[in-house]
Formats: structure tokens, sequence, C-alpha cells
């Protein structure tokens, strides 16, 4: 025997979730886009779409002030930000492309510096994973270790059945306490197959291979064909579940001010310029070539893993229709 919910529950666990004071983030519909937005009601719920924008910025929010100075009688006054008062959270319905996300970007903020912004909010969410059932052709979960029905990163996983019931699968200890607490919203039901995934019509690429060929070809013309064409606009970086360079500025004036931190790209004209005017990366196919790179060699190198969760929104985002997986299947033919 298994557990389940139906999505009726599945919309009362949300309401009773937020009468408990917890804050919780869903796919929500807003306009004619459907986004990760904080839920007020469980009918807001929205299934039956992938959101435009990732999850990430739950955990790691497109600016976020992390400190406040102000000078008082002739000193300067630093303030940290509390981060206290983050809220406890539940993130529900998120795909798996999108629920793998954070464990990824964990190494890098908590390798050779302690991000406790990021930490803190990673610490007090729960994710409720839901599998995939709504691919399109822009989808390649597969093709980088992942799938419709991987569990991986969630602390609860739902299964979509027939007759809008999701088998229910507890993963960690935060998905167990979760149950536990709201125990009458779930229920026993004998093993049902689950809805059909997406087919995704790319073959499975062989990862290794790519990343062997990366290693010995970093000046190899083949970058030119492939990214000749970036616009640098940076909108694959803002919509990616993994990607996560920032900036930190001071804004304000030498008397009083708030020190932020921001979203950057490295797809960005200006993103390795230096101070004396000298930029290494001073054309677009050499900043791609540092997002593939990045994403399927240097990342790889220094953690063991892929920085892509294979979700396709760089390839549904870019004005100019630039195909990242596209490209990683002519390196692998190579």
């Amino acid at each position: 025997m298994t557990f389940a919910i139906s999505q009726t529950n599945l919309r009362l666990l949300v309401d009773q979730l937020i009468q408990d004071g917890i804050f919780v983030v869903g796919p929500r519909r807003s306009g004619s886009m459907v986004l990760y937005e904080p839920l007020s009601k469980g009918e807001a719920l929205t299934l039956d779409a992938l959101p435009r924008r990732s999850a990430k910025e739950l955990f790691f929010p497109v600016c976020e002030d992390i400190l406040t100075y102000e000078r008082v009688e002739g000193k300067m006054a630093v303030r940290d930000v509390d981060r206290a008062h983050y809220p406890e959270t539940v993130l529900v319905g998120a795909p798996p492309c999108d629920a793998a996300s954070p464990a990824i970007l964990d190494s890098v903020f908590s390798w050779d510096y302690l991000d406790d912004f990021y930490l803190e909010r990673r610490k007090k969410t729960t994710i409720i994973g839901m599998g995939c059932t709504r691919g399109d052709d822009a989808c390649f979960c597969s093709a980088v270790g992942l799938a419709p029905d991987s569990v991986a990163g969630s602390d609860l996983f739902l299964t979509p059945l027939p007759g809008d019931e999701y088998a229910c699968q507890v993963i960690t200890e935060k998905g167990r306490s979760l149950t536990a607490d709201y125990p009458g919203l779930f229920h026993e039901q004998s093993p049902v197959d689950p809805l059909p995934a997406p087919k995704q019509e790319m073959k499975q690429l062989n990862l290794e291979r790519i990343k062997n060929w990366l290693d010995t070809h970093f000046d190899d013309p083949l970058w030119e064909k492939f990214a000749d064409i970036c616009a640098g606009c940076g909108a694959c970086a803002f919509v990616c579940p993994a990607c996560h360079c920032f900036d930190i500025n001071d804004e304000g004036s030498s008397e009083k001010g708030t020190r932020r931190k921001h979203w950057d790209a490295c797809g960005f004209g200006k993103f390795t310029n230096h101070a004396s005017g000298h930029n290494p990366r001073d054309v677009q196919n050499k900043r791609y070539r540092n997002r593939i790179m990045h994403k399927f060699k240097y990342y790889n190198d220094k953690f063991g893993k892929t920085l892509c969760t294979g979700c396709g929104r760089c390839v549904r985002a870019c004005p100019v229709g630039i195909d990242i997986a596209g490209i990683l299947a002519e390196i692998d033919a190579k």
C-alpha cells in the first residue's frame, strides 16, 4: 500500500500551511505567464505549465540587502541583515528540473565561504517536487542525467496519477514531517500506473565525452560557429535554475546606504572588464564559450556535478534561437 493525495487535498494542504504561518510558493498564473510566486490560497496553484522562470530566486533572490551602513557621530555604523526573519517555507509543485537545482547550487554557496543568506533560506525550505507530464521540444533533462520522474532534490515527491490523484513518496525527514503534520490530507492507495511522462526526442548525451572534448578544445573554431550570434542579453542565465553569478554594490552615499547583491551573467560584455580597461573575454563567442565550459567542465572539475538540469528555459528565452542542447549534441558527435 502506498500513500497518495488528491489534487483537492493538495490545494487544501496549501491553505492549511498558509493558515499555520508557513510561507508557500508555487506556480501561479500571472497575466499571460506562469511564475513561481507566493500563494495566498490553494486554488491559485497552477500545475499545468512549467513556470517561465526557475525557482532558484526563492533561495537566491534577484537582488537582496546584505548590510546597511550609516555615519553616526563621525563613525561608520554597519548593521548586518537579520537572517532570522526568513520564514519557514514550502515550495510546492516544482518539476524535477527545478527541484534538483538547489542541491547543485549548494556546492558553490557552501564551498570556500558559507553564504548564510542562501543557506538559511535552504534550511528553512521544504520542496514538494512533482513528476512532469508537460514537457516540450526544448526539454532535455534526460540528456543531463535527470528524468521527468526524478526525485533528486525533493523532500516529498508527487507522481501524477489518473483521476487528479498523486502518489506520494517521502524522500527526506522534511518530507516525513510534512506528511506527519497533516495526516488527514493523505490516504492509502494501491499502486496505480502513473500518467505517461513527456517524450524527449533528443538522445542521451555522453557527458563524459563532451567534457573530454571541452578539456582539449578551448580555442576550437567551433566556438565562433556556436556563439557569434549571441546577443549577450543574459536571458539564458536569468531563467536558468543553476546559473549563480552575482555582483555586490554599495548603493547610497558616503553617509548612508545599503550593500546589495545583484544577479549578474557571464554573457554580459562588462562581466570580465578589468579596471585597466582590458577585457579577456572581449567578444561574444568567448563569453558564450565560458557559459558552456562552466556548466559542463569547470563546475564538474570542482564539484563533480553538471551545472544544468535540462529544463530548456534558455532555449525558449533566447531571442536569437541558440539551442544549448543542439550545441552539446554536436560536441558529443565529435
